[in-house]
């Protein structure tokens, strides 16, 4: 046993890593979150359904092709506490985990056919300097890494640091975002269908917002892809 493998084993032995949703000791084969867990994660398997709630949602702000969820996030649910762990203690290997689990119920679906790429909502430099990592961009690469589809990342940029969108009403949440993303290489989408990836949507001003930057790709298209919705 090389001395890397050793530490591991010790630290697992007086600091085991348990489950963020029900504190139950992880087995060595779970990544982030226990098996019982991911098996009780509330998917909506909306990519099956036109007109689902995020389309409905999304009507009329922007082209889109298709829009879908993985789960319903609920205060207190499955969800929540993943998406805790991963965008604020560092958990990159769950956005991963998500994001394979996802592109695993979109394998072969008419929702994912067409992609060409996937392109994650950026961060702004500043704040994926304090995280570390941008969330979006671990989703995007756990289904990447099971649809094969590439991710692009650096052509959509957030050029203005905005506050967060916690605990901002629907209009400020527009406000908040308006006019702050940039697409720096318009033709490198060009005739492209895209795959824009979040974690989660709630009043989809962010996703609206990345929207206009991207439409001025001349004849692309956009879908829309996020772990959870919150209605």
């Amino acid at each position: 046993m090389s001395v890397k493998s050793l530490l591991n084993e010790l630290s697992n032995l007086f600091f085991p890593e348990c489950c963020p949703v029900c504190s139950i000791r992880l087995l060595p084969s779970e990544q982030g979150v226990c098996l019982q867990c991911l098996h009780a994660l509330p998917k909506t398997n909306n990519f099956m359904e036109p007109d689902n709630l995020a389309e409905t949602l999304l009507a009329g702000r922007f082209p889109f092709e298709r829009a879908a969820t993985f789960c319903v996030y609920s205060r207190g649910g499955v969800l929540q506490p993943l998406i805790h762990q991963l965008k604020y203690n560092n958990k990159k290997e769950i956005g991963v985990l998500l994001g394979k689990l996802f592109g695993k119920d979109l394998i072969g679906s008419e929702f994912i056919l067409p992609i060409d790429l996937i392109v994650p909502v950026p961060l702004h430099p500043q704040k994926q300097k304090e995280r570390g990592f941008n969330q979006a961009e671990t989703i995007a690469y756990g289904l990447s890494e099971v649809t094969s589809i590439p991710v692009s990342s650096g052509n959509l940029v957030r050029a203005i640091f905005n506050p967060t969108q916690t605990q901002r009403t629907k209009t400020q949440r527009w406000e908040n975002v308006k006019g702050i993303f940039d697409l720096l290489h318009p033709s490198l989408y060009a005739g492209k269908h895209i795959l824009l990836i979040d974690d989660i949507i709630t009043t989809g001003s962010t996703l609206e917002a990345c929207a206009y930057a991207l439409l001025k790709s001349p004849d692309i298209k956009i879908s829309v892809a996020t772990l959870g919705e919150v209605f």
